[in-house]
This record gives structure tokens, C-alpha cells and sequence, in this order.
């Protein structure tokens, strides 16, 4: 194997695929990237067994072959090079070693057998359609803060998505929860995704589709099964396996009795919150919000450090006292665009609908704290 390529593409593409990688790996094959080069076209893969990213970039090919070399370390060579400089790579005749040259730079890479890299199989993928990459970025974005990271509830490690129903018209929906915050956001269901099954792709999965689809073209083609999903774009192709396990039935922790409504300026509001919450103590970090009429009074306090107070006028004409953790309702309240917040409330021990006035596709609930 012998190519030569820009430096600013080879970047490009080993910033996607090591990503996945993991820094300490048990199987040494699993810290490699797999590296095949022919027609002109070089391919490079990387996987943790549950995640693969394959990538296809454009390079000057005298010699075709593959290889295994340290994903991390590869990266890290090309990314210390100079800008606009080519990267020449070339692999020894017994296959063990490559040479990575730019300029007066060379390095030795010590490589494994392509034999011995994994390969998910993804078998049949019976279900596909298309989406805006807008689309995706923003079913990720309004629902990933809320994602679980107990291993014990494992079928919360990730966001489920699906097909549903609203007053008639199907949507496709994502939906995540911790137990303490629940987040869900629809879009009119993409051509296609009728009778698409429910899927919960895990944590991971999220995180590097949604730093991948950053810059995306404008169209993702979702394909997927029951157990596999593959997302394919530009020049790549992503496939995981998904979460076996059953989401519960979300639709029962929204409160349908809640009958004190708040109005807010969203971002007036996340400042106090942030401000107040200055002085929060501990992990709960307990916010306290105090409805009195048209006034409300945020409030905190913790044993060493003192005390905060924020007034705040508000639409409404509800008397109510309720704490709530400060990071998670800040994690809600930055993701309200719009001009007008909506808390729908109900007493100081049930959760709290928070809704964007001019948005009703995303819903977000928060269940009290005891302060």
C-alpha cells in the first residue's frame, strides 16, 4: 500500500472515525483503525463493537492494499503537521510496519493484521427513510440533556425514537429521561418511517452522529432494524447496534391535571436561575421558587456559603411554593428559543410541564425537590 493525501482531509477524516475509539482498550486490534486504499479512494474504519464510522476521502493511490494502524496516535501525527502539507503513507512488504512522511517528518507505525479487525454485521435493515440533517441535530439537541447515565436502568442510556400519534397526525417523536426530567420533541414523520419500530440508540450513539451530522449535507438517510441502526451522509456511514431493552410508557409521567400556568421570559429567567443558583448547595443543588400573584421569588441558600434572592414579574395568578434542582431546569430553559415560557404547575409535589410559548413540538417535565 502507497498513497499520498492533504493533510486537511486526512485530518478531517480520522477526526470522525478515532472519535469512536476508546483510549484503553483490552483487544488491541479495537485501538487500530482499519485502512484500505484502492481506486483512488481511501477508506477508513474504526469500531468499539457496539459503533462503527467508515469514511471515504479522495487520495492519490500508486498502491493498493490495507492495514491497521493506532488510531489515536495517527491522529494525533497528522494533527502536529503543518497546515497545507501532504501526508505520504506507505506500508512495508510484510505488512507489520507503516511509514507515515510530510516534509522532513517520517514516522514508524507498527501495524496489525486486517484479518483480526471486527466487523459489525448488520444483517437485514428492513426500514429507511430520509431527514433533513436539521431535522436530526434537532430531535438530538431538545432531547439529549436528559439522557440517563445509571447503568442500572440501562434502557434509559439513550434516546428513544419513534413513531407516534398527536390529535391525528403522526409524527415522529424522541423521547429521553433520568427519572428526575423528562424531554420530548416531535416533527411530522418523514416519508417513509410509517411503521418504522421504536428504537432507543444509546448514549454513545447520540454523541457521535450528532458531532458527525455538525456540518452534514443536507439530507441523512436513516436505515434500521429492530437491534441495528445506520446512518449514512457525505462520505460516511455509521452503524450501532441499539439498546435491547423496552422504554417505559413515558406518556404517564406527563401530568394531564396541572392548572396553574406561569408565563416567563425565557431568558431573563435561565439568568436568574443562574445567578441564584450561585449559592445552591450541595448536589441537589435546590432552587427554590416562590409564586405569589404576578411575582416570583427565586430563592437559595446553603450552610456555608449564605443565601440569594431574585424577584422576577411574571404572567400569572398562581400562589405556590416548589423546589427544583437548578442545573436540570437550566438544562431546559436553554433549550427554549422563543419569547415566552410556559410553566404549567400543579402543587409543590408534582411535576411541572415546561413548554416554549411559540414552539408546542418540544415538552419538557421536572419533578419537584423538597426544599
Amino acid at each position: 500500500m502507497k498513497l499520498s493525501i492533504e493533510r486537511a482531509a486526512l485530518l478531517r477524516s480520522l477526526n470522525h472515525v478515532q472519535s469512536v475509539v476508546e483510549r484503553r482498550n483490552t483487544i488491541p486490534i479495537l485501538s487500530n483503525v482499519l485502512i484500505r486504499a484502492e481506486n483512488n479512494v481511501l477508506s477508513l474504519s474504526s469500531t468499539d463493537m457496539d459503533l462503527e464510522i467508515n469514511e471515504s476521502v479522495a487520495a492519490n493511490i500508486s498502491e493498493a492494499g490495507a492495514t491497521t494502524a493506532p488510531a489515536h496516535t495517527l491522529h494525533d501525527i497528522v494533527r502536529k503537521l503543518p497546515d497545507g502539507s501532504d501526508v505520504e503513507i506507505e506500508l512495508n512488504p510484510d505488512g507489520t510496519q507503516m511509514t507515515v512522511r510530510s516534509g522532513r517528518s517520517r514516522f514508524k507505525l507498527s501495524c496489525l493484521p486486517v484479518a483480526d479487525f471486527p466487523e459489525i454485521s448488520t444483517g437485514d435493515l428492513p426500514y429507511g427513510f430520509s431527514i433533513p440533517a436539521a431535522d436530526l441535530r434537532a430531535l438530538i439537541d431538545r432531547t439529549k440533556f436528559a439522557m440517563s447515565t445509571e447503568e442500572t436502568r440501562y434502557y434509559l442510556n439513550g434516546i428513544y425514537v419513534h413513531e407516534a400519534d398527536n390529535d391525528g397526525v403522526k409524527v415522529l417523536r424522541s423521547v429521553s429521561t433520568d427519572g428526575h426530567r423528562l424531554a420530548r420533541f416531535e416533527m411530522p414523520l418523514p416519508e417513509d418511517a410509517a411503521g418504522m419500530p421504536g428504537v432507543i440508540i444509546p448514549r454513545k450513539t447520540v454523541g457521535e452522529i450528532r458531532k458527525l451530522i455538525e456540518d452534514a449535507a443536507d439530507v441523512i438517510q436513516i436505515t434500521l432494524s429492530e437491534n441495528k441502526i445506520r446512518f449514512s451522509f457525505d462520505h460516511i456511514i455509521m452503524t450501532s447496534k441499539l439498546i435491547d431493552g423496552t422504554f417505559p410508557d413515558y406518556q404517564r409521567v406527563i401530568p394531564q391535571e396541572n392548572d396553574k400556568i406561569v408565563e416567563i421570559d425565557p431568558k431573563a429567567f435561565t439568568k436568574a436561575i443562574d445567578r441564584v443558583s450561585t449559592i445552591s448547595d450541595g448536589k441537589s443543588r435546590a432552587l427554590k421558587i416562590t409564586l405569589s400573584g404576578k411575582q416570583m421569588i427565586l430563592s437559595a441558600s446553603s450552610p456555608e456559603s449564605g443565601s440569594a434572592t431574585e424577584e422576577m414579574e411574571v404572567n400569572g395568578d398562581s400562589d405556590i411554593e416548589i423546589g427544583f434542582n437548578a442545573k436540570y431546569l437550566l438544562d431546559i430553559t436553554s433549550q427554549i428559543e422563543g419569547e415566552g415560557c410556559r410553566l404549567t404547575l400543579a402543587d409543590s409535589a408534582s411535576p411541572t410541564i415546561i413548554q416554549d410559548n411559540s414552539d408546542p413540538s418540544a415538552l419538557y417535565v421536572l419533578m419537584p425537590l423538597r426544599v
